[in-house]
């Protein structure tokens, strides 16, 4: 029974740590439309960025996933739909460096600098689930505890995992 409880509290401590996951990412979320009705004011903005960036967001809330289904293929799929939206919020403020007018707006600097603060806290919410899940597989896999999880619904917790070529600095070439 002891071992039951323990186990439960683990995984209170996994949806907790999703939960501040999602709290972040949901933080993103919410500055865009804001963001974009900053960079909107810009009528020869490229509106194809706009559009990628609407898009990316659209796509990024729809995949959500629940606690109880933290699989490693689960994670990699909201994972896939938030890089897109990251990559689609970098080309945008990419362009943006190409309108000084836009740079010097205060309300663009103040949401540029949220967006920045927000992905920090996103990096550190997931460190800090991918902590709190290792905890919680270690439990579920150590003995004599990996004897009965699965008949109570324990099962190992996916993570979030660095993307593909990130463990390779860019190469920079000035010609």
């Amino acid at each position: 029974m002891r071992r039951l409880q323990q186990g439960r509290r683990q995984r209170r401590k996994c949806k907790k740590a999703w939960s501040q996951v999602e709290n972040q990412y949901q933080r993103r979320a919410d500055l865009i439309p804001n963001l974009v009705n900053t960079v909107k004011g810009y009528a020869d903005f490229e509106q194809s960025t706009l559009q990628a960036v609407v898009e990316a967001r659209a796509n990024a809330t729809r995949v959500t996933i629940k606690a109880d289904e933290l699989t490693t293929e689960n994670i990699q799929r909201f994972e896939q739909a938030q890089g897109a939206l990251s990559g689609a919020l970098t080309r945008l403020l990419a362009v943006a460096e190409n309108y000084p007018n836009l740079k010097a707006n205060e309300s663009f600097m103040s949401l540029q600098t949220q967006l920045e603060g927000t992905e920090n806290r996103i990096a550190v919410e997931r460190k800090n689930y991918n902590e709190v899940v290792g905890d919680y597989n270690m439990y579920v896999r150590k003995f004599p505890n990996n004897l009965y999880v699965g008949v109570f619904g324990f099962s190992p917790r996916g993570y979030f995992e660095s993307a593909v070529g990130a463990d390779k600095a860019p190469e920079v070439n000035f010609k």
